[in-house]
């Protein structure tokens, strides 16, 4: 379903606020939870390292305090004043105890203990005796006699880490070194934890003695130094932010010994914090996408719910014919601003349209159409106050004639005549005049405060007006229809049929009736009493039949002047005019003619009764029915002529010098000689004899030219018994002899 701008509005904030707050939260827990990783990973290896540096501390002491006191015992002077040879076996066993003693109190598993007299340049290692050269002598004083301010410290060689002592400790005449040599694999052994961590130690002056990632050179001198210093000046543990080569940032932790200064340290780089920090990602990747997804939701619920007034606004506004804007508020605005103006319209159209409103309850009320709450309402509505003493009557008005004008003006003269009606009768004695339908003008009459005699003299007077009006201006004549006097106005139906009843008897009465129904009500109760014109109505057939139109005329108008005189019961004028219809397309069934039988006469019934009119049934009788008719039957007679004046003019042209008449043609053809003689004169301008002597005399002519026969041969077979009777018609006609013709044509 399409949403609108609002919606979205509402949707897309909500949303962007829920998911910056999910961001924000998610991004605050996780910067929290970084920072609380880094801690706790810090703290363990702070922890860590600590326990490292105590452990390796540990034993160290161990091995410096065993040197230490076994240099202040007597034996060790005696020892390493006396020079040691093959016979000295029990000196030699002595040393070894002392150092295999020393060792089961330090590390008796990976270190190299050796103890080397400079007296008697003799040297005991790992339970062999050697000698020294004076190289061998000269080294070790450069090593570790020499420019030394210390007679125990550490140094790192390639193998490990090797303890110094040289003795005795406290003298600055030198006469024994005692060396610890530990291994790298004992270091890692002593070192080595569950995660493998990378170890460093330094000693005071920032100098490397081990390192558990042999070769891949983690810290640089200067990285080394930085921490040197930072734990000399600072605290004895901490971390130390180091920057790497490749600008990545990476924290040193440091525990630093109190016993001799050595600086332990660990690192602690980001690919570990980053895979400490790898489930609570996920996590909180799945959270936030939940939680969005929850959001998603509740914004799209929040917003359905407050857009839906709009769109129910919407929806009834949907009959609009304006586009719809995509935003909403926008449309419906301009919608709502589109209805006022519709309204204003609506009511301007409703003010101008009224009277057509008014018109079509007077309708309605002459239908019978409306309810009493509607009569009431409509009542006051149109601006009409009755009291209780309002009477009314229902006045029609119809065409007597159309003066000069065509029937087609009907409409047009009936609007005149509804016109006048409503400017001569005040508006406060009335109701709207109306065009009941196409040939009667309807008003409502008003009467307050009148007797019933005051009531007719009004109703009269008004009437009379009318009439005069009409024939003054519109040059026509119009009769009128009064009915009894009646209170509600839900009769008004019944008061429209009194009127029309009254109106019928206008044929009667004649043009420019004013008629009250109460004048004729006791006619139309009487007995119905038939007169027909039966020897007027055969004229007038024998007429049509002739298709004589002059002595149709005079036989039609006494037939309808003889039918209305005898109709004083509309009832009888009606039946008379039934019979005299039937008659007529009885007449045309006879004749062979259709008129009355066509699609354009099929409501001929219905016409000519609903119309009171004496001139316009006249006129419908004269000019749609009875002329057509005549016409249709002079048509056809005419055709009738023309044939059989053909007929007898062809057998002219085929047997002229035979023997010709009327008699002989009319047996032939089964038609009177005299009756073929008139309509063969009427149709070629000539009698029959005029018409075979002026045929033979251009066949004798053709022949005088192109044949050799003799002018009696000729004669004769054009049947003419005597030749000077041939001469004399030709010298008639042509002026010449036949002779005379001859010659004058075989000159040329």
């Amino acid at each position: 379903m399409k949403k609108g701008r609002m919606f979205y509005k509402i949707f897309i904030p909500i949303l962007v606020l829920g998911v910056g707050l999910v961001i924000s939260f998610g991004s605050y827990i996780y910067l929290t939870t970084i920072h609380s990783v880094i801690d706790s990973v810090a703290s363990g290896k702070q922890s860590l390292i600590t326990q490292i540096k105590n452990t390796l501390e540990q034993k160290i002491k161990t091995i410096e305090y065993a040197f230490n006191t076994y240099s202040t015992t007597s034996s060790f002077s005696e020892v390493v004043n006396n020079p040691m040879t093959e016979e000295d076996f029990q000196a030699y066993r002595d040393i070894n105890s002392q150092l295999n003693y020393i060792a089961t109190m330090g590390m008796d598993v990976g270190v190299k203990y050796s103890l080397i007299s400079l007296v008697q340049d003799w040297k005991i290692s790992d339970g062999s005796l050697s000698l020294l050269t004076e190289e061998n002598r000269k080294n070790l004083y450069e090593s570790y006699i020499n420019n030394q301010n210390k007679g125990l410290f550490w140094i790192k060689t390639d193998k490990g880490i090797r303890f110094v002592n040289t003795l005795p400790v406290f003298s600055q005449n030198k006469q024994a070194i005692g060396l610890a040599d530990i291994s790298l694999q004992t270091l890692r052994n002593i070192l080595q934890t569950e995660d493998n961590t990378t170890v460093f130690i330094l000693n005071r002056q920032g100098d490397l003695l081990y390192e558990s990632a042999t070769g891949k050179n983690l810290l640089t001198s200067g990285q080394m130094q930085r921490i040197t210093n930072i734990a000399e000046n600072e605290s004895q543990t901490g971390t130390v932010a180091l920057e790497k080569a490749n600008y990545q940032k990476v924290e040193a932790i440091y525990a630093k010994s109190s016993y001799n200064n050595w600086i332990y340290v660990t690192l602690l780089d980001q690919q570990e914090i980053s895979n400490a920090l790898a489930t609570t990602r996920v996590g909180l990747i799945i959270l936030g996408v939940v939680i969005t997804l929850l959001i998603v939701v509740v914004a799209y619920v929040i917003s359905l719910h407050f857009t839906k007034p709009i769109r129910q606004i919407q929806r009834r506004l949907a009959v609009s014919t304006q586009p719809e804007d995509k935003n909403e508020i926008d449309w419906i605005i301009n919608s709502i601003d589109t209805i006022l103006s519709e309204k204003e319209s609506l009511e301007g159209l409703l003010e101008s349209e009224l009277p057509q409103l008014e018109t079509q309850f007077m309708l309605n009320l002459f239908r019978s159409r409306i309810t009493a709450e509607e009569l009431e309402l409509n009542m006051s509505r149109f601006g009409y106050s009755p009291t209780e003493d309002s009477v009314y009557s229902t006045m029609l008005i119809q065409l007597d004639n159309y003066g000069e004008r065509q029937a087609s003006d009907k409409d047009l003269l009936l609007v005149a005549v509804n016109k006048m009606v409503e400017e001569l009768i005040p508006k406060a004695r009335r109701m709207i005049p109306i065009l009941l339908n196409d040939r009667t003008q309807a008003t409502i009459l008003i009467y307050e405060g009148m007797n019933e005699q005051e009531h007719r003299k009004q109703a009269l007077e008004d009437a009379k007006k009318i009439i005069k009006t009409v024939r003054d201006i519109l040059k026509l004549s119009v009769s009128v229809g009064i009915s009894n006097l009646y209170q509600d106005l839900a009769s008004s139906k019944e008061a429209c049929e009194m009127s029309k009843q009254a109106l019928h008897h206008r044929l009667n009465l004649g043009k420019e009736s004013i008629i009250f129904y109460e004048d004729i009500a006791t006619v139309i109760s009487g007995p119905v009493l038939l007169h027909y014109p039966v020897e007027l109505e055969s004229q007038l057939f024998d007429a049509i039949r002739l298709g004589d139109e002059e002595l149709v005329s005079r036989s039609l108008y006494p037939l309808l002047g003889e039918m209305m005189k005898h109709s004083k019961n509309p009832l009888n004028f009606e039946v008379t005019l039934i019979r005299f219809v039937n008659n007529l397309i009885q007449l045309e069934q006879l004749i062979g003619v259709e008129v009355l039988l066509t699609q354009d006469n099929y409501a001929l019934y219905h016409r000519l009764l609903d119309i009171r009119n004496p001139e316009e049934i006249e006129r419908i009788l004269v000019k749609e029915v009875i002329q057509p008719m005549v016409t249709s039957m002079k048509e056809k007679t005419t055709r009738q002529f023309r044939s059989l004046s053909d007929q007898i003019a062809a057998i002219v042209r085929a047997e002229f010098d035979q023997e010709l008449s009327l008699e002989i043609i009319g047996e032939r053809l089964h038609y009177s000689p005299n009756y073929l003689s008139s309509i063969f004169k009427k149709e070629f301008g000539m009698t029959f004899s005029e018409y075979v002597m002026s045929y033979r005399l251009e066949m004798a002519k053709k022949w005088l030219v192109e044949s050799e026969m003799t002018i009696k041969e000729i004669a004769e077979r054009l049947q003419y018994h005597n030749p000077q009777n041939f001469i004399r018609s030709f010298r008639k006609k042509e002026h010449v002899t036949p002779g005379a013709y001859r010659a004058m044509k075989q000159d040329k």
